[in-house]
């Protein structure tokens, strides 16, 4: 069978690659970076001179471009546009976008509510371009908010499933967690080939597949880390934390007892493997690999924690750092999440001059705290305008309708706790 790259080597490699005729859910929570696996996928299409069809529900074609206009070829790449005629309601704001000529193939679904045109729009476009040409859904749930039904979405999906290796291609559908019932999740996770999960735990963001048909590899379904870098995405396991320093210590007690790797490993009757991974830091001793190694060693137990300090050093998270992490919103903003645990959430915002942002920065029902760390920013609500300097904070106890804008030509910096 056909294998297709996702873009990111080390996830081809956890996964066996994408095979042709998958679907590719990816469930993901609020907060993550998830844009980052649909544009390397894009990206790696245009490489191998594929056509990416990105059918929108829940953007304007606008928003899209401005995400992602610097990795676009125009020649392969075409927009199905539901949102403007859907969610958008042809507003003017929207339609405008339309009065000004486009380098790129943009088709705007005039009755994307009705599944029937949309689906003869997507059939007629399929036909005209050449075989292969591969899919980004960018929002199931929007989907969902359009047609009104779960039904008829995973109706539109089991038609659309098996469709997919007659067309020699790849669909990816986004799916925001929570947003859908437990049964339409699993009876879209039932007939669908793959499906990752992507989710923030406290300051670190994950991939996880759930799902992986016909592939033997087990490690995919187990936590990974995902870090965003500036040559792309790194993926890495979850190790288990080990003592600190535990590694030099195995490897400076050996040493002063005058045996090589070889020889401990004889002495535990474990492989020479073994040893150079613990040594490496790349594996954690188990309770009985541990005292079996302070056996080999004979050294007491006590020697591994030897000026070793009783209490974590404080986490300090450095300005530079922040600002050097931040990942782009859809209104233009950019985020940090500093903390998010279960109690709090904590996260640095940027606002460019001249954007206008709504002050909730999350979907909860809570109260938030905003905190201006750095520049001018003009409050509005209803009528009435404050401007905020540095020092000053807002506290919003219910949900209002307050928009915020950096004012005095630089962006503004903020700080969000909810």
């Amino acid at each position: 069978m056909s294998k297709i790259s996702s873009g990111i080597k080390t996830l081809d490699h956890m996964i066996d690659f994408l095979y042709v005729g998958d679907n590719v859910i990816w469930e993901v929570d609020a907060g993550t970076s998830y844009e980052f696996f649909m544009r390397s996928f894009i990206r790696q299409s245009f490489e191998e001179s594929q056509n990416v069809i990105y059918v929108s529900f829940n953007k304007s074609p606008q928003s899209i471009l401005n995400e992602i206009k610097t990795i676009i070829n125009p020649k392969f790449f075409v927009l199905i546009d539901c949102f403007t005629s859907g969610k958008g309601k042809n507003d003017p704001t929207f339609l405008k976008f339309y009065k000004t000529p486009s380098e790129f193939n943009i088709v705007r679904s005039d009755n994307a509510q009705d599944i029937k045109t949309f689906t003869a729009t997507l059939n007629n476009l399929e036909d005209s371009l050449p075989s292969g040409a591969r899919y980004i859904f960018d929002s199931l749930t929007g989907m969902q908010d359009l047609w009104g039904d779960e039904n008829n979405t995973y109706q539109f999906f089991t038609y659309m499933c098996p469709r997919l290796f007659d067309l020699g291609t790849v669909a990816y559908w986004i799916l925001e967690k929570d947003a859908h019932s437990q049964k339409f999740k699993a009876n879209l996770k039932h007939i669908t080939q793959d499906v990752f999960e992507v989710y923030v735990r406290r300051d670190k963001q994950y991939i996880k597949a759930l799902k992986l048909a016909g592939r033997r590899n087990r490690e995919a379904f187990k936590p990974h880390v995902y870090e965003i870098e500036d040559m792309g995405i790194r993926i890495f396991s979850q190790k288990k934390e080990s003592l600190p320093d535990l590694h030099d210590k195995i490897r400076e007690l050996r040493l002063k007892s005058g045996l090589s790797q070889k020889d401990l490993a004889d002495r535990m009757d474990v492989t020479p493997s073994f040893i150079s991974q613990l040594e490496n830091n790349q594996i954690s001793p188990s309770l009985n690999s541990f005292i079996q190694l302070c056996k080999a060693l004979d050294v007491n137990p006590a020697r591994f924690f030897e000026d070793m300090r009783l209490a974590p050093f404080p986490k300090i998270f450095r300005r530079s750092d922040i600002l050097s992490s931040l990942q782009p919103m859809e209104d233009g903003t950019r985020f940090y999440t500093i903390i998010d645990d279960e109690k709090t959430t904590v996260r640095a915002v940027t606002i460019p001059a001249g954007i206008v942002a709504d002050a909730k920065f999350h979907m909860q029902e809570t109260p938030e705290f905003i905190y201006v760390s750095r520049g001018t920013v003009a409050m509005t609500f209803e009528d009435r305008t404050e401007i905020l300097s540095s020092g000053d904070s807002i506290y919003l106890k219910d949900v209002m309708p307050i928009k915020l804008m950096s004012e005095g030509g630089d962006e503004a910096e903020l700080i969000v706790v909810w």
